[in-house]
């Protein structure tokens, strides 16, 4: 029993990998599920859909890798992070579609809650702030909107819980109702401080505590899959949610240490330690992963638009083809122009936390074209990730250029000429892994240290290996002068916001 079974639910798809004892990959499973978008600003995913094409991708892998259930030490889970689901105890029937993490349709009752005065007490117990891209609201509009929904729970008929916390209920069968520390720190009613479900907290969401899950350690004993699945009993002994798998696939286990994972956006957590730092500049304060009861924090901070702006560059402007022309594009652009892109299509996420204000392009001339936009757009990922950088640099204490080590994964990093630029204008080393798999590795590894696969996290961290090291190559004087433009370009967006 060599072999460990990560299942990776995303937001558009759902995958599993079977990796071996010593982390390499023996097989890899992926199948796409549909997205629901029934009014603007809402999105939804069917829970059977969630359900079904996880279920059949670990099947796939385990085809695929040519293995049976006796073969595989542990399922480890890795997901999606604020996406809520409710369904009833005793059928598994869910009373509503997942809301997805990505949906505002509870910015109104987020709105009510900052106007009588509640962000303050909330954020120091839960380190996040009243926003709608958190579960609590989502639990509360869905007890509120579907008919009898509020009763019923009330009644103890009905659970609430995380995407992991609804695929551990259906592999076992009902059993084990539970979920991770990592996932409860991003409900709005997890207090990260005692490790505890807050009763002030449900009070104010109008939450039951009967609906929620038991919160364990992100490596411990979540049950076993029923037999019927996958032919055999298969234990469940790992859970964190995405950014934080990614972040223990980094093996960044040590304060100072920072991973940043760039997809449709970017999610960037430094290792803070034991001690939950508070931010001064709207960055999230979270829990980076719990083991043997001991929690270790993180400071968070997430990009909206990331890999969209160079989507957008190929369906909306469609002067790429490919995202991998857009590096060597960039590298052609005329040196002698300024064109800064601030991508706020969705607003500006930490530290900023704007949802209103919209993208602009700065700087264009009569000679400016395709190079130059994409020199732009990858630019503007570098530019937002020293945002990032710069506010957890102010906000933990213990923080010097020296300490901080920056590991990148996820599809952008693949492009050199980007990353190149991140290490330039951070005036950091960039350390891109050899494993790129690093939220399905994270979630192996929770599960693989439960069964005795995978050593303690010291030793772990040894397997991390470099692919490669981008180190800073531009002047002092051109870094300053382009991140005051990027400044600049900043300040004139949020000039630009008339309130709703």
């Amino acid at each position: 029993m060599s072999f460990v079974l990560a299942i990776d639910q995303g937001t558009t798809s759902s995958r599993a990998i079977v990796f071996r004892s010593d982390i390499s990959i023996a097989a890899v499973a992926q199948q796409e599920f549909p997205q629901h978008f029934p009014a603007s600003g809402w999105v939804e995913h069917e829970p059977e859909d969630i359900w079904t094409s996880t279920v059949m991708t670990c099947r796939d892998a385990l085809e695929k890798a040519g293995l049976g259930p006796a073969d595989i030490a542990a399922i480890g889970i890795t997901n999606q992070r604020e996406t809520t689901v409710v369904w009833d105890r005793a059928t598994g029937q869910a009373v509503h579609r997942a809301i997805v993490w990505q949906d505002r349709r509870t910015a109104d009752i987020c709105a009510r809650l900052k106007a009588e005065g509640h962000e303050p007490d909330v954020s120091a117990k839960t380190g996040l702030i009243i926003d709608p891209y958190f579960s609590g609201t989502k639990v509360a509009w869905i007890l509120d909107h579907v008919p009898g929904a509020r009763e019923r729970a009330e009644r103890g008929e009905l659970l609430f819980g995380t995407v992991d916390c609804y695929l551990l209920w259906r592999l076992t069968g009902g059993r084990v109702h539970a979920t991770d520390a990592t996932n409860a720190s991003r409900t709005l009613l997890f207090n990260i401080h005692t490790g505890q479900w807050d009763d002030t907290l449900l009070k104010l969401l109008r939450v039951p505590r009967s609906m929620l899950p038991e919160v364990k350690d992100s490596s411990a004993d979540f049950g076993t899959t029923t037999p019927d699945l996958f032919g055999g009993p298969i234990k469940v002994a790992g859970i964190a949610g995405d950014q934080q798998a990614a972040t223990i696939g980094q093996a960044c286990f040590t304060p100072g240490m920072m991973k940043s994972t760039y997809g449709t956006g970017c999610f960037a957590l430094l290792n803070t330690g034991a001690t939950p730092v508070k931010s001064n500049n709207k960055l999230l304060t979270t829990i980076a992963y719990q083991l043997n009861g001991v929690r270790t924090y993180a400071l968070e901070g997430s990009i909206f638009v990331a890999g969209s702006a160079v989507q957008w560059l190929r369906d909306g402007l469609g002067i790429i083809k490919h995202a991998a022309e857009t590096g060597p594009l960039a590298d052609k652009s005329d040196s002698m122009q300024s064109v800064y892109l601030v991508p706020a299509f969705v607003g500006l996420g930490a530290p900023y936390w704007n949802p209103r204000v919209r993208g602009a392009l700065f700087g264009l001339t009569r000679n400016t074209g395709p190079a130059e936009l994409a020199h732009a757009t990858l630019e503007s990922v570098c530019y937002q990730t020293y945002d990032l950088w710069a506010a957890m640099r102010a906000d933990w204490p213990d923080a010097s250029a020296a300490t901080i080590v920056l590991r990148v994964d996820g599809g952008m990093t693949a492009s050199d000429w980007t990353m190149q630029r991140l290490a330039d204008l951070l005036d950091a080393p960039v350390d891109r892994p050899m494993i790129q798999e690093t939220t399905a590795l994270g979630a192996a590894y929770l599960a693989g240290l439960n069964a005795g696969v995978y050593p303690e996290p010291e030793k772990f961290a040894d397997n991390w290996r470099l692919e490669h090291r981008f180190r800073p190559a531009m002047s002092a004087a051109t870094r300053q002068r382009k991140l005051a433009g990027w400044a600049r370009a900043v300040k004139g967006v949020l000039a630009s916001d008339e309130g709703e």
